[in-house]
This record gives C-alpha cells, sequence and structure tokens, in this order.
C-alpha cells in the first residue's frame, strides 16, 4: 500500500468511514476505495457486497484476481432512555457486535448499577451527541416515552443519516411525534425512516420481547442499509 493510501485510510477511520483496499494479486499494486466513491460496474458490486458484509474476500472479476481487504467502523447502537428494554438490548447486542451506548438525563434511570459494563451517561442527548456525534454506522433508538428527551436525538440521527432511527410509542402517539418533527424542520421524506413503532412485529410484550424485536430491525437494517 502506498503511503499517500495509508494516510487517507487512517483519516477514514477516524472519520468512521468504510473502505476497501483493492489489491491486485497478480500484477500488484491496488486502490483504495472510500464509501460512497463511484466505481465502475464490475467492481463496483463486489465492493458494495464487501462493504454490506464487512468481510475481506477475493474475487476474480475481468480475469483478474483481487483481494478485497475491507475496512468498516463498528457498528454501535445509541439508545436514548435507560429503561427495562435498553437493560435487556445492551447484552443481546454486544453479543450480536454492536458498540451500546445509553443516554439518559434521569439519574434514577441512568443508574450504573442497572447498566453494569455499559457506556452510561447520565446527560441530556443534545449534551452528549455534540460531542459524540451520530454517524451513518449508528442506530439510534428512543424509548423513554418523554418527547422532551427523544424528539433532539430522533432529529439528529435523521439528519445524520443513521442506518436505524427507531421510537417507541403507539401509532397516535407517533403521529404527533411527527408534527413536532416537521416543526423544527425536518421533512416527510426524513421522518419517513424512523421505524415506530419500534422493532420488528413479532408480537413482542415484555421490554426483553421488544428488545429482540429491536434488534432484530437494526440488524435488518444494517444488512441492507444503502451504500453511500
Amino acid at each position: 500500500m502506498k503511503r499517500e493510501d495509508l494516510v487517507r485510510l487512517n483519516a477514514l477511520r477516524a472519520e468512521r468511514r468504510a473502505s476497501v483496499y483493492v489489491a491486485d494479486l497478480e500484477q500488484g499494486g491496488g486502490r483504495l476505495i472510500a464509501e460512497g466513491e463511484v466505481v465502475e460496474d464490475s467492481l463496483g458490486a463486489a465492493v458494495r457486497t464487501a462493504f454490506l458484509s464487512g468481510k475481506s474476500n477475493q474475487v476474480e472479476i475481468d480475469g483478474k484476481r483481487l483481494f478485497l481487504n475491507v475496512q468498516v467502523p463498528p457498528p454501535r447502537i445509541v439508545a436514548i432512555g435507560a429503561v427495562h428494554i435498553t437493560q435487556a438490548l445492551a447484552p443481546m447486542a454486544a453479543i450480536a457486535g454492536f458498540d451500546v451506548s445509553v443516554i439518559d438525563p434521569r439519574t434514577a434511570f441512568a443508574a450504573p448499577e442497572r447498566f453494569e459494563g455499559v457506556d452510561l451517561v447520565a446527560d441530556w442527548p443534545e449534551d452528549v451527541l455534540e460531542a459524540r456525534p451520530l454517524d451513518a454506522y449508528t442506530a439510534l433508538i428512543a424509548v423513554t416515552h418523554d418527547p422532551k428527551i427523544d424528539d433532539y436525538p430522533i432529529a439528529a440521527g435523521l439528519r445524520a443519516g443513521c442506518f436505524y432511527v427507531g421510537a417507541l410509542g403507539s401509532r397516535k402517539t407517533h403521529a404527533k411525534r411527527v408534527e413536532r418533527l416537521m416543526a423544527l424542520g425536518l421533512t416527510e421524506e426524513q421522518i419517513a425512516g424512523i421505524d415506530a413503532p419500534i422493532g420488528l412485529d413479532i408480537g413482542a410484550i415484555s421490554p426483553a420481547e421488544i428488545a429482540v424485536s429491536v434488534l432484530g430491525a437494526l440488524i435488518h437494517a444494517f444488512r441492507r442499509r444503502a451504500i453511500r
């Protein structure tokens, strides 16, 4: 890998952007492709598959043997609300390979003993997300049922292009949420990206079952996300 490619690769990692280094196994050399760059059709499909799977692999394209070394930021979940659902979700999400952060300004909920080993922040989401911005490799879930806490991070998640934005609440509750988000300047197209009521429709009742449905929904969204 050329020095300039290595410098660029490190910059992409710092920005939490995915990349693929395409190495020519026969003639040597290669090229670094950042997610979002236009790639010719024959190679483009293989690169897209690599981004979606996150797995490096060898391919043959137009008679050439190539090795695609993919670098994908670790996906993460930012949960707004230190509630029973997030208590159940956090360990399951960690097993599935997601980093998890829980944000809740209500210190009675955001108690360390309720979230042992979890990145827990007892502060307002707007303050936390200013220092720790959302991105395309982040899933944002809002489960406090409190617009004063949930609305800002939902809007931030939509604007940041999070691969999944989900919110707890009935259809009636969501209709009111839509009105508030539009008042904040979000478009109908952006708001349509919210998964609400949150999670897969599996008939979940308990907090643990809802957590399973949420994890399933965001894994589905991550593996089928649009490659920019």
